[in-house]
């Protein structure tokens, strides 16, 4: 057999170019921690009846919450096996479909699926279409505005990303400006994941010192955020005599903006 010479091209990709694989990694374990965390502390005070997780089966973001329904909804990237280990009902789907009736979830957890999604805004039209008045959203994604996100996009340049290569992450002043679009307010956020961009378990073991420097000096530079947002819905109020007068028909619109423009959004 002769064999077929290797070409020159790009540098070889990390031991976890893709998503599942980098969260096995140092770095990947060390975010999920800290976002256990942070998740068991949001989501242990909301209250309903129904809870969904989307993807991302390596966490239980909802090991905290008391509802009746705890629910994984499971993407064509998600492995089954981890899957399995939490006590949840499995349902098959896709985010940017959301197999759901309308106002019938009372909590909807996205950890990082909007910044591997095609469509972020699509996802998120989904996810405000199923919640309840004053349903619950958290979502938890990386942070450009940090050490990570600028190695990352220098380490596009070279060929060697550190985080996976398919992530396009989004920033917190985006994400906001698209939830406050829904009528989303936003409830609390937080930082966190302060380490320095490193790959062996060891660099990272000594950097602890740098989470609580972090939370002190440069909360918004976190390598990871979590924010946790909820639906709103204005009551309408008629004042004075019924109008009888027939209303301009109005032009065609978007989803998103046809739902801001007939619902009023709330005063605060």
């Amino acid at each position: 057999m002769i064999p077929i010479p290797s070409t020159p091209s790009q540098s070889p990709a990390p031991p976890w170019s893709s998503w599942e694989k980098w969260l096995q990694s140092p770095p990947g374990q060390y975010v999920l921690d800290w976002e256990q965390h942070c998740f068991d502390q949001i989501v242990g005070d909301v209250f309903g009846f129904h809870a969904i997780q989307v993807g991302m089966p390596q966490i239980n973001a909802l090991a905290e919450n008391r509802m009746l329904l705890h629910a994984l909804l499971l993407q064509a990237n998600d492995n089954l096996q981890q899957a399995r280990r939490f006590q949840w009902h499995l349902i098959e789907g896709h985010a940017n479909e959301l197999p759901f009736a309308s106002e019938s979830l009372d909590l909807v957890i996205l950890p990082h699926v909007l910044e591997f999604a095609a469509d972020p805004h699509q996802i998120l039209r989904e996810v405000e279409r199923v919640l309840r008045p004053e349903g619950r959203l958290v979502i938890s994604g990386f942070n450009p505005a940090s050490l990570w996100g600028a190695r990352q996009y220098l380490s596009r340049l070279i060929g060697s990303p550190y985080l996976p290569r398919d992530g396009q992450f989004i920033s917190l002043i985006r994400l906001k400006d698209w939830l406050q679009l829904l009528n989303f307010s936003l409830d609390r956020g937080h930082f966190g994941c302060y380490k320095f961009p490193l790959s062996s378990p060891s660099g990272m073991a000594r950097m602890g010192f740098l989470e609580p420097m972090g939370n002190r000096w440069w909360p918004i530079f976190g390598a990871v955020f979590l924010v946790s947002a909820i639906k709103r819905q204005a009551g309408i109020r008629l004042i004075g005599p019924a109008q009888t007068k027939r209303l301009p028909t109005i032009g065609q619109l978007s989803p998103a903006t046809e739902r801001n423009t007939l619902k009023p959004s709330q005063t605060e």
